[in-house]
């Protein structure tokens, strides 16, 4: 029996598609089409890899007739699987790489994570000035402790996430989408709520700050930071959920995540290593366009923040109120929107780049 028929009858008992086994292996689907059509082999890590998935020696894959031998197996009782491959429902594409799982327990860690920093910010400002310490930078020392720790605090949900996300990157370069449209639907409404939620948080913090501000300034703010982390998790989170299911979106972003080093060392196909590489250099143009941006931002922004103090008669007794200065940090926000634009005018006109 060729290799042809014991791939195309091994997939057959696990219920398995081409574009899933491409999945596994690292591979296009057109690569396992080539295979069972035989118009190519594959290299060796890959029947390598397909032995680990179908449980099964490289000469029974290359040579053997594992038809032949499974109806044999049945026939004295044993089955015709081995009990450690498990087997693949048949119907729809299927998670068989741990994608919704991946995904989910990111977008818990990188809210977490994000509201912890804000959080040690509200718990800076609560304290601040509670306990004589040394000033740094015009602010309390307590302050500044309690802000670096919750940064610290913070880090430890962000810096393994990020690590984790690479490495499932690296594992999985390409999934196949098995989302549905009533997934998809689940995902809009989910958002919704979540948006709903945080913004509400939000004005929650805005209002307490507006009725404490006079009576406690400190519990004030602390109330306000205090409601922007809940805000901001919620938004993150809701954020991100939605994201998971544009699995579109995480294929083409592999590209542009990964380095050209670590694309060259993927085991997978020529055309789908073809394929990152040129994801990447659209993506680190697109990355150095939005740098000159942000660069220029910040000269804008420093220019409007001391050009009137030092063109000023008496800059010890400069007020930067009622002048550029106050406004100097708006340049940030609008070079943040000028990226958005050039992103989007990329996306839209320079796909046959």
């Amino acid at each position: 029996m060729s290799f042809r028929n014991n791939l195309q009858h091994l997939r057959a008992k696990r219920n398995m598609t081409q574009e899933q086994l491409a999945m596994l292996l690292g591979v296009s689907r057109q690569s396992v089409t080539k295979w069972e059509a035989e118009r190519a082999t594959p290299e060796l890590d890959k029947l390598l890899k397909m032995c680990q998935i179908f449980g099964c020696t490289l000469d029974d894959l290359v040579t053997g007739d594992l038809s032949a031998r499974a109806a044999y197996s049945a026939e004295n009782g044993e089955g015709s699987v081995p009990h450690e491959v498990p087997q693949i429902p048949a119907g729809p594409p299927q998670d068989i790489c741990g994608y919704e799982e991946h995904q989910l327990k990111l977008a818990w860690k990188v809210p977490t994570g994000v509201a912890i920093i804000l959080l040690g910010i509200a718990l800076g400002l609560l304290f601040e000035g509670s306990v004589e310490l040394a000033t740094w930078n015009g602010r309390d020392g307590l302050f500044v402790i309690i802000v670096l720790l919750g940064v610290l605090a913070g880090l430890a949900f962000l810096v393994p996430a990020g690590m984790d996300h690479a490495a499932f990157q690296k594992a999985h370069p390409f999934v196949e989408d098995f989302y549905t449209d009533e997934d998809r639907a689940a995902a809009r409404k989910a958002f919704s709520t979540s948006l709903i939620a945080g913004v509400a948080f939000i004005i929650a913090g805005i209002g307490a700050l507006l009725m404490l501000e006079k009576s406690a300034e400190n519990w004030a703010l602390f109330f306000l930071m205090f409601f922007i982390a809940l805000g901001v998790w919620w938004i993150i989170r809701g954020g991100m959920l939605l994201g998971r299911t544009n699995v579109a979106e995480y294929n083409k972003s592999v590209g542009e995540d990964l380095e050209v080093e670590e694309i060259m060392s993927l085991k997978v196909d020529e055309e789908r290593r073809a394929a990152l590489l040129t994801q990447k250099r659209r993506g680190s143009k697109l990355g150095a366009v939005c740098g000159a941006i942000m660069i220029l931002s910040t000269i804008v922004g420093l220019g409007l923040l001391f050009a009137p103090v030092l063109t000023s008669a008496n800059p010890d007794e400069f007020e930067p109120l009622g002048t550029s200065a106050a406004w100097f940090w708006v340049a940030w926000p609008i070079g943040g929107m000028l990226c958005g634009i050039v992103t989007l005018l990329w996306e839209a006109f320079g796909q046959n780049e």
